[in-house]
């Protein structure tokens, strides 16, 4: 199989178009039934508005009160009471079809990122990835949920208008349109530079979203080496160039405005003025005049929303591009594969070789064997690839070449969850999240378990101890990264959530390598509890925890330089015999 561990992310070729926005919206099955709903109510809102200046008219023509006609009026009231009352309910209908729409978004991106390769997050830092999955779409939901529905209202209420417009007295109707090209002229160029902006924007607010979610966890580390001060600078360059894209983007949307209010102000007055001079000629009444300067409101109105639905679309393509790029990033082959036990059988590496980059092997023809109920160990110098072992044995990554089986069967044609449901991993920093210790032992169980068995587990990873200790004890919160709890109770747990999750192959890396002589001990006799009747694989720079180990493979510079038993070794390799040496290891 000759891929590298992760697919590199696909480049959005060519002009991104707003039909990409379109289907990505339409690809979440917005509410297609209430936004043709929405929409037929709008058309009634928008024909209440246009009906409104035709009324007006008669009223204004009608020069003796006397004469006014009471249904006129009665008719003229209906119109405002269904441009109100329609218009509420459209709006809301809209509004409610863009939020679900979007929210379904978060949904399809949130469980997307979740079944990424492990590859995707070693090439793209988690803040990153956050500002995506909030900021970007937060941008989006502006545009879908707010500039949109004002946008269809808007233009039904325009293009109503200028019909109108046009059959009342096309001569006054060219003089407003003739203004369009130029307006057109102005806002195109201007809208080009808006949108190289937005997306320069979007991409340092998610730099520097990245930036500082790394560097808040780890707070601990920046004080200890009295890091404040530069990462105060470090963060203050990000900061500046996102304020400084932000002026920019500024600056071009105070002059977008301006222009089309004065483009819109000068169009009424010329408007005025010439129906002005047509109604002193005899050739226009005042109440079409009237009419038509209330038409020219219902155009003047949309059109200065325009700019801002047209410079938020820019912003929003930018957005939908990068979201885009994650979603045509190759997913882990989850759901796919066979179904296998893998309990009686025996594990066999054959040839592995694996490379994070071209340039640098990590693994080169690794081959061992783990039989049933039998443990396993790999020794040897730091960052000789025995990490990365494991790391194909999770299929975090795939082998270029070489292959892992489980009896006869490559674990490559195994359904990924199933496989991964059946191994219990426990690493050197113990993994825990921020919550209650309930919350941790049962991570990643598909059924809820009793006290009891939570108690049990805990017990046999003799952590009940201090769980007890605690005035909550299980529902005591831990804190992000568990760091209301020391090193060895953090480990204690993780082999507790291991013992509740019953693998039945077990994979342990540097599972002591941190941790006190107390606390080592007992998450020792933990561990080998845990190991009874399993088939167990053991990182361990400390070559007292392995001794006792069915085989012993040493990994120098990601290849197998000998293996055995402990004794073997010490007899046939110089190197792991000087390990012991240094270790006094007996």
């Amino acid at each position: 199989m000759d891929q590298r561990f992760a697919p590199e992310l696909p480049k959005v070729r060519g002009k991104f178009k707003f039909k990409d926005f379109i289907k990505l919206i339409n690809s979440v099955n917005p509410r297609k039934g209430l936004f043709i709903l929405g929409m037929l109510l709008s058309l009634i809102t928008s024909g209440a508005s246009l009906i409104v200046p035709q009324l007006t008219k008669n009223l204004v023509d009608t020069s003796n009160l006397a004469k006014i006609d009471g249904k006129m009026l009665i008719i003229l009231a209906l119109a405002f009471i269904a441009q109100l009352g329609f218009g509420t309910i459209d709006g809301f209908l809209l509004r409610y079809v863009g939020e679900t729409a979007v929210k379904t978004l978060r949904e399809k991106l949130w469980a997307h990122l979740l079944k990424l390769p492990v590859g995707y997050f070693d090439d793209h830092k988690s803040g990153e990835s956050s500002s995506r999955l909030v900021n970007d779409t937060s941008v989006i939901k502006d545009l879908v949920t707010s500039q949109f529905p004002n946008f269809v209202t808007g233009g039904i209420q325009l293009i109503g208008s200028m019909i109108i417009l046009f059959l009342m007295d096309w001569k006054m109707a060219a003089l407003i349109f003739s203004a369009v090209p130029i307006i057109a002229l102005i806002m195109l160029p201007i809208g080009k530079i808006m949108s190289k902006i937005g997306r320069q924007l979007q991409a340092a607010t998610a730099d520097f979203n990245a930036d500082a979610s790394e560097k808040l966890s780890e707070v601990r580390l920046i004080k200890a080496s009295n890091g404040e001060a530069a990462e105060v600078t470090s963060g203050g360059n990000f900061i500046q160039k996102i304020f400084t894209l932000g002026v920019k983007d500024a600056k071009i949307e105070a002059v977008v405005q301006p222009i089309m209010m004065t483009a819109m102000l000068g169009l009424f007055v010329g408007i005025l003025g010439y129906g002005a001079v047509r109604v002193q000629a005899g050739t226009l009444t005042s109440g079409s005049l009237v009419a038509f300067l209330l038409y020219l409101f219902n155009i003047i109105a949309p059109a200065a929303t325009f700019a801002t639905f047209f410079s938020q679309v820019q912003k929003a393509m930018g957005s939908t591009e990068r979201i885009q790029e994650i979603f045509q990033t190759e997913l882990e082959p989850i759901g796919a594969g066979e179904t296998i036990d893998v309990v009686g059988q025996t594990i066999t590496a054959e040839n592995l070789s694996f490379s994070y980059s071209a340039e640098h092997p990590i693994l080169k023809d690794v081959s061992f064997e783990a039989k049933p109920n039998s443990v396993i160990a790999f020794a040897g110098p730091s960052g000789g690839g025995k990490s990365t072992i494991f790391s194909l044995l999770e299929r975090f990554y795939e082998p270029i070449s070489g292959a892992i089986k489980i009896g006869q069967q490559n674990i490559q044609a195994i359904d990924l969850q199933e496989w991964r449901a059946q191994i219990g991993y426990v690493s050197q920093d113990s993994a825990v999240f921020a919550g209650s210790i309930r919350d941790n032992l049962q991570y990643g169980l598909n059924r809820i378990l009793s006290d009891e068995e939570l108690w049990h587990g805990l017990s046999l990873a003799y952590a009940d101890q201090f769980v007890k200790d605690f005035p909550k004890e299980l529902e005591t919160e831990i804190g992000e990264r568990g760091v209301k709890l020391s090193g060895g109770q953090k480990q204690r747990i993780a082999i507790a959530r291991a013992f509740l999750r019953d693998p039945k192959i077990l994979m342990l890396d540097e599972a002591t390598a941190s941790l006190d002589s107390q606390s080592e001990e007992k998450v020792q006799r933990a561990l080998d509890d845990l190991m009874l009747g399993r088939t167990t694989l053991v990182i361990a720079h400390r070559l007292s925890t392995i001794v006792d180990a069915d085989q012993i493979y040493f990994i120098e510079k990601g290849s197998v330089t000998g293996h055995g038993t402990h004794t073997e070794l010490i007899n046939n390799h110089p190197l792991y015999a000087e390990y012991v040496r240094e270790q006094v290891v007996n």
